[in-house]
């Protein structure tokens, strides 16, 4: 079984977990990612059931109302029961690392008003110890030199993310994105607070204020479920 016939499974587990643990008529948290982008392919199959969502990115809020399931406001959203969403590696815990898709400032904002985060993975982001997948770091422009010199004086190696064509990558909150390389992260929470107060930092991808409840993982047995 190939990663993305893994995905599509752990896709279709999601909307089966969404039926079984939300009531009918609720809104919902939906991520940012290939395998978010699946089971959002998947719940249009069954939208009828929720009253709509809550959407993590620009491209999420597109795919969802391209199959006519409606998208909220997060401000007008006081809290959702479930939000799904993918992750880059995930640790025993539940800890994450997050915002390969650059969304991870949205992800977080979505995550923290929801009851419960269900993580929705391969066996493949699975980690003992976060850190072997580049930390994205969200910064204002003006303050990309001065966090990336603090990330070197902490043993990263801070690249400035480009898109395909060489131009810099802006996020949806006209941002940009540091991947932090050669991180050994042992203490995730410690060092999400000591670098979210960086000034200019917008949002780091450790998710373990906001770290998932629930992780469905797709293996080539099966979708096994962890709960933190």
């Amino acid at each position: 079984m190939n990663q993305n016939e893994l995905k599509q499974q752990v896709a279709k587990k999601a909307v089966e977990y969404v039926l079984n643990n939300v009531a009918k008529d609720q809104i919902i948290g939906v991520g940012t990612g290939s395998t978010a982008d699946l089971f959002i392919d998947e719940l249009a199959k069954v939208k009828s059931h929720i009253k709509g969502t809550i959407a993590s990115s620009e491209r999420t809020k597109a795919r969802l109302e391209s199959h006519g399931i409606a998208v909220f406001d997060v401000n007008d959203v006081v809290s959702v029961p479930v939000y799904v969403d993918g992750a880059d590696e995930i640790d025993p815990e539940g800890n994450m690392i997050k915002g390969g898709g650059a969304a991870h400032t949205r992800e977080k904002i979505c995550a923290s008003i929801a009851d419960e985060f269900v993580c929705i993975a391969d066996a493949s982001k699975e980690v003992a110890i976060l850190g072997a997948f580049p930390l994205p770091i969200e910064v204002v422009p003006l303050s990309r030199e001065a966090v990336a010199r603090q990330m070197r004086e902490l043993g990263g190696n801070p690249i400035w993310r480009m898109n395909a064509d060489g131009s810099p990558l802006i996020t949806d909150n006209a941002c940009h994105i540091l991947d932090v390389h050669g991180l050994h992260i042992t203490e995730p929470l410690a060092l999400e607070i000591q670098l979210t107060i960086i000034p200019g930092v917008l949002t780091v991808g450790i998710f373990a204020q906001n770290a998932a409840d629930v992780a469905l993982i797709a293996a080539a047995d099966g979708v096994n479920v962890v709960n933190f």
